[in-house]
């Protein structure tokens, strides 16, 4: 049987589908064959995730005031 390789059209998309692994996982309906398939999903979904976090955190900018009442740009960073 072969594996459809799907790519979520978005980053919204990608989460919602994992929030729906999550929940199904949770529920503690599935068998086993399908539990390690549902994980194995999770995980592409969770790759995509975090690549396309990783791509933006890149891309934003923080737009800050100096002391002299300009405004500059700073890259982004996390615990700013």
């Amino acid at each position: 049987m072969a594996k459809k390789e799907e790519s979520p059209v978005g980053f919204e998309q990608a989460l919602k589908r994992l929030e729906e692994i999550v929940a199904g996982m949770e529920s503690g309906t599935l068998d086993l064959d399908k539990m390690i398939a549902s994980f194995e999903e999770g995980q592409q979904l969770l790759k995509f995730c975090s690549g396309k976090l990783d791509e933006v955190e890149k891309r934003i900018e923080k737009i800050v005031k100096e002391s002299s009442g300009a405004v500059g740009v700073e890259p982004f960073s996390v615990g700013q």
